[in-house]
C-alpha cells in the first residue's frame, strides 16, 4: 500500500474529505460517482464503485433494469432465449 501522506480528520458526522488529488486521479466525479467499503483487519478499504452484471458479474458497458445492471452480452442472450422458447 502506497502511502500518500496526507491526513483528514473525521467529523461530528463520522465523514472524511477524500483530497482532490485523490478524486482526480481515479476520475471520481462529486455526486455522481459512489464508493464501495471493505474491511480488512484495521483498515478501511474505499473502492470506486462499478456495477457489474446481475447476471453474470462481468463489468462492461450494461443498462439499469428495475434497479440492476444487466450487460449487453446478456441482454443477447436472453433475446436468443426468448426467441428459441416462441
Amino acid at each position: 500500500m502506497k502511502s500518500t501522506g496526507m491526513v483528514r480528520a473525521v467529523d461530528k458526522m463520522g465523514r472524511v474529505v477524500i483530497p482532490k488529488e485523490i478524486r482526480a486521479q481515479l476520475n471520481i466525479q462529486n455526486d455522481v460517482d459512489s464508493f464501495e467499503i471493505f474491511m480488512d483487519g484495521d483498515k478501511v478499504i474505499l473502492k470506486k464503485y462499478q456495477p457489474t452484471c446481475i447476471l453474470c458479474n462481468e463489468l462492461g458497458e450494461s443498462v439499469n433494469f428495475e434497479g440492476h445492471s444487466v450487460c449487453k452480452d446478456c441482454i443477447e442472450k436472453l433475446n436468443l432465449l426468448k426467441e428459441a422458447l416462441e
